[in-house]
């Protein structure tokens, strides 16, 4: 059997965690670079549900708000951004299991990994513990995000995209320039142009990410 390291034990169960099984929390743990049999990509599948799942049913039962306005913050709140913030305040990136190579290149601090690797541990709470754990811990971790109100705000896409309606403007156009940085911790870089306006670029880890920035750039720069 796969076994823990006593430090990632001990950080589990005082983050919230509950190991049963341990190899399946070993496998959470562990990024592909690492070229073993198993890694955390179908427990991150799992848990990106579990959350999905945990968070809908917070909404749902704090607010009266209308489809839309649920799916925009449900959006933001299990957004891959928001999954790696959540992983860096509980301290995750010491207990990944990453090559050496993929860790240099920046892989232990990619939103990317850390959202995937955060997602698969919720996945592996909810297999050796049940949704109802899966779902305390979720409102636990997630306790900040979802009083602070994130998501409350219009997407920064549709606050371009109407924006641009509302001065008789084409709609905007978004194009990737630039990518840079090995798969697992790419760098993407977006421009955004409105017809006889102006243009913005951001960059990001993933291009939905790179998007977004760009559009909210492009809004304090000409909104």
């Amino acid at each position: 059997m796969s076994a823990l390291e006593q430090d990632a034990r001990d950080w589990l169960a005082e983050t919230g965690f509950t190991v049963k099984d341990e190899a399946r929390w070993y496998a959470a743990l562990t990024h592909g670079s690492m070229g073993e049999k198993q890694d955390y990509e179908r427990l991150e599948f799992l848990g990106d549900r579990v959350l999905g799942l945990s968070i809908a049913d917070w909404l749902y039962a704090q607010s009266d708000e209308n489809e839309g306005k649920l799916a925009q913050r449900l959006n933001a709140i299990v957004s891959r951004e928001m999954c790696a913030t959540i992983a860096r305040g509980i301290g995750l990136a010491p207990h990944i299991r990453i090559s050496k190579q993929a860790s240099s290149d920046g892989g232990r601090d990619s939103d990317n990994i850390l959202g995937d690797v955060m997602e698969a541990l919720l996945g592996a709470q909810f297999l050796d513990n049940g949704f109802d754990a899966a779902r305390d811990l979720v409102r636990l971790l997630w306790r900040p995000a979802l009083e602070s109100g994130a998501g409350k705000a219009k997407h920064p896409k549709s606050a371009l995209q109407e924006w641009a309606a509302g001065n008789q403007r084409r709609p905007p156009e978004y194009e990737m320039v630039g990518r840079s940085g090995p798969d697992h911790a790419a760098r993407f870089t977006v421009r955004v142009k409105v017809h006889k306006v102006g243009e913005a670029e951001a960059t990001a880890g993933s291009k939905q990410e790179a998007e977004k920035k760009a559009a909210r750039e492009f809004m304090e720069k000409y909104g």
